[in-house]
């Protein structure tokens, strides 16, 4: 249940292919996602590139008769690339076994058996925003993944969520530890985050929500959606774990512009 101490780096990425971000899809990303005005404009290209690659790459399916837009693909799409945006071969293939992004209205209801942490198993009815599939989709649902992109202050965004544990997932297993090839940084990351994550299951007071003390998997992913989202809290409130993430992702977005767009209702 533990950080694993040894994963295998991922394998070689292909390059993206260059392509023309639509201007007229710039104002409605910007509005839609305050926090990629804090990027800077060699940042925002190279996202822009990204997203053109992934939506090129991966398909999206409509659950539930729902219509999918352009700008709910761009949206999803922008914020997976975030991600990736200064890792070293920053391509898609390190989402390489996603098959496909599923987009619901709105949240889900699961009835019956289903996961709960790491081997418990409920009946009750569960209410799911997101789901990451091993070698499968990304389910997703709009309605969160609309208010969360705009509002980023609460510190809660899906999209990351889910994509952390793509990243997660590359070797087949759900553990807590993204690909890091060189020994010293991975012993540092489990270190580091084994303590933080029996700080969270403590009850200890943290900036991270509560669902991370489910399991290292979801440590990870709330700790990636609160570093990009709430970048200076975390950082204020855990030093450590804040410099591995930013060691992992190569970017310090409490260290960007604060400047976004006014947010409106």
């Amino acid at each position: 249940m533990w950080f694993r101490r040894s994963r295998r780096a991922s394998d070689t990425a292909r390059p993206a292919t260059p392509g023309v971000f639509p201007a007229e899809w710039r104002p409605k990303l910007t509005y839609r996602w305050p926090t990629i005005g804090t990027l800077d404009t060699t940042e925002r290209e190279h996202l822009e590139q990204l997203t053109l690659t992934f939506l090129g790459r991966f398909r999206f399916e409509a659950a539930q008769g729902f219509e999918i837009t352009d700008e709910m693909k761009v949206l999803v799409a922008a914020q997976a690339s975030l991600l990736l945006l200064e890792l070293d071969d920053p391509t898609l293939d390190l989402y390489s076994r996603l098959t496909s992004i599923i987009l619901h209205p709105r949240t889900v209801v699961l009835r019956g058996s289903h996961r709960v942490g790491d081997h418990l198993q409920s009946d009750g009815a569960q209410t799911l925003a997101g789901q990451a599939h091993h070698r499968g989709p990304v389910v997703l649902a709009w309605s969160t993944v609309a208010f969360e992109a705009r509002h980023p202050d609460r510190g809660h965004n899906v999209v990351m969520h889910e994509f952390a544990h793509q990243l997660d997932m590359i070797d087949g297993t759900i553990d807590g530890t993204p690909p890091i090839a060189d020994a010293a940084t991975r012993e540092r990351w489990v270190e580091v985050c084994t303590r933080a994550f029996r700080a969270v299951r403590r009850g200890d007071e943290s900036v991270l929500r509560g669902y991370a003390a489910t399991d290292p998997g979801e440590f990870f992913a709330v700790a990636t959606e609160t570093f990009f989202t709430r970048p200076a809290a975390l950082r204020e409130s855990d030093p450590e774990l804040y410099d591995v993430l930013r060691s992992f992702y190569r970017q310090d977005p409490a260290g960007r512009s604060s400047a976004t767009l006014p947010r409106g209702g």
